[in-house]
């Protein structure tokens, strides 16, 4: 590693006077939280959040001071896990009876005060995780979309429910009716997105919402507080900050939460889920581990083969659930493939996340350079290589990628989900050694297939659509678009999301049924005709 190279990278953080106007950042120092309608005031202890983008000043460098929020503790926690399950009420609290025209236009109104906190929440996006301004921009317009889409969703849903059926003598409308109280857990990684893809669908279901904020991340959703407390009745949805083993805990051993929904780690979520007294009326909807593959081989276009695997295991640092983060070579081309992810790898940019075309910036979580560091460390110890100029590279929160070859069974990278800038490169003979991996791996998720011969792929295909929930041919595993299933087997996920699947997973199919009689029909349309139910109605929302 030439010290040019690395004092290039050394200039990567600057001092306050250099960051520009546009892009700096007042600390917020968050003393509220959403409980019952009310953003309660806080007066106890706080968490002090930094940020990954280490300023330089005249002791070094340092994390910026971002702000700072409420650590509640318990006996706060359960208050707001009684405020849900009082806005639910068993079913017949303002939220859960609402109708669904009504639920909408609350979202309606959410979704109008959360844009107009657009370039606040793209700032705290670009300073609490690092991630670019392109990459922050998308993540919050991506969202208004999803909220958006569901609500069409929804409507598409009611339409198709807004009929009487009839079979053997017997009338219903069948419709779908909320679930309970819903506990929403989500990852640092994509903080509005992700959390949002269980939490909107959950909410316009008729469920209340204890929203435990993620670790990194929360500043993001401090403008939405507001938006929160405004567009919805009170106590549908509460929030949580704090240290998840004090204040879930509690509240999970209650058995009042009827569903989890959960995007962390299956070990976590294995917890979680024991901890209920009622496991039966508890519904998890989980996004957890994934180690998604690559397989190249001899008969691929390399040249995308390299484009998408760098797409697919560099966006944002590898630091996404969809990242492929293990690379199965054909050893055929296996010197070709290596020698061009090289090239590719060193023009990534590396900067601040609001400097023009930066793909690699720094690092959210304290410990993940340590713990990257030891990977490749593992790796080299037992017959790896780091091939890449400068690849590894540490500067505080910061580490360049690095590409590592040959990988084998016996390292760290081959079975643990590094979930940042690591791209491990497994050479192979035979085709059925990927298909071996994946066979005996603990994850399910998805795989990316690049060939150009269609009897190849066709052969790989058929044993991973049993092994893994999307197999992709010739581009980067992903989760979009958000109306395509989105799940995985093992131990990657439970449950479906999607933008149609998500309604279903957060509701349960409830009916009203009656005899055809004349006398039950007359009773059905005097209460259709009169508006007297918000779940009998034959109304048709356009």
């Amino acid at each position: 590693m030439s010290s040019a190279n690395t004092e290039s990278f050394k200039e990567i953080f600057k001092s306050e006077n250099d960051i520009p106007d546009e892009y700096k950042i007042q600390e917020i120092h968050q003393r509220v939280y959403l409980l019952n309608g009310e953003l309660v005031d806080w007066k106890g202890d706080v968490t002090e959040i930094y940020s990954p983008v280490c300023i330089r000043t005249e002791n070094g460098l340092e994390r910026k001071l971002l702000g700072s929020i409420p650590n509640i503790g318990p006996k706060e926690a359960m208050e707001v896990l009684e405020a849900s399950v009082k806005a639910y009420n068993n079913g017949l609290g303002e939220w859960p009876t609402m109708s669904v025209e009504g639920r909408i236009k609350c979202m309606q109104k959410f979704v109008y005060l959360m844009i107009k906190e657009r370039d606040l929440i793209i700032k705290l996006l670009m300073w609490e995780i690092g991630k670019t301004l392109p990459d922050s921009t998308k993540e919050f317009d991506r969202t208004v979309d999803y909220i958006n889409q569901t609500i069409d969703a929804l409507k598409d849903l009611d339409r198709e429910s807004s009929r009487f059926q009839q079979a053997e003598g017997t009338i219903a409308q069948i419709r779908r009716a909320p679930l309970g109280v819903v506990l929403s857990m989500g990852p640092f990684n994509y903080p509005l997105n992700e959390i949002f893809t269980t939490l909107i669908p959950a909410l316009i279901m008729g469920n209340t919402i204890i929203f435990k904020l993620p670790k990194h991340g929360v500043l993001a959703h401090y403008p939405l507080l507001n938006a929160f407390k405004e567009a919805f009745p009170k106590g549908t949805v509460n929030t949580l900050y704090g240290k998840g083993s004090e204040i879930i805990t509690p509240i999970m051993e209650s058995g009042k939460v009827n569903v989890l929904a959960f995007i962390g780690s299956s070990k976590v979520a294995n917890g979680l889920k024991k901890l209920h007294p009622k496991v039966n009326r508890l519904r998890a909807i989980l996004s957890l581990d994934a180690k998604n593959a690559a397989i190249v081989t001899k008969n691929a276009n390399l040249d995308i083969a390299v484009s998408e695997i760098i797409l697919g295991a560099l966006s944002f640092n590898g630091q996404r659930c969809t990242a492929l983060k293990l690379i199965f070579v054909q050893k055929d081309v296996a010197e070709e493939f290596t020698a061009k992810l090289n090239k590719a790898v060193s023009e990534l940019k590396s900067g601040l996340p609001w400097e023009k075309d930066v793909k690699i910036t720094p690092l959210p979580e304290a410990n993940k350079p340590s713990y990257l560091k030891e990977c490749i460390e593992d790796a080299l110890s037992k017959g790896g290589k780091v091939l890449n100029e400068n690849g590894g590279y540490n500067e505080e929160s910061f580490v360049f990628p690095a590409v590592v070859y040959p990988v084998n069974s016996d390292m760290k990278l081959y079975h643990e989900e590094q979930f940042g800038p690591i791209i491990p490169v497994v050479p192979f003979d035979s085709i059925e050694e990927p298909i071996d991996y994946q066979v005996n791996a603990s994850h399910g998720m998805q795989v990316s297939i690049f060939s150009e011969d269609a009897l190849e792929v066709s052969k790989l295909i058929d044993p991973f659509v049993n092994l893994v929930s999307r197999v992709n041919i010739n581009c980067q595993a992903q989760r979009g678009p958000d109306v395509f299933p989105f799940t995985g087997r093992k131990d990657s996920a439970e449950g479906t999301l999607s933008v149609f699947d998500a309604l279903r997973s957060f509701s349960i199919r409830s009916l009203v049924a009656a005899k055809s009689t004349e006398s039950n029909k007359n009773l059905l349309n005097t209460i259709v005709r009169d508006h007297d139910s918000n779940f009998l109605s034959t109304d048709y929302l356009f």
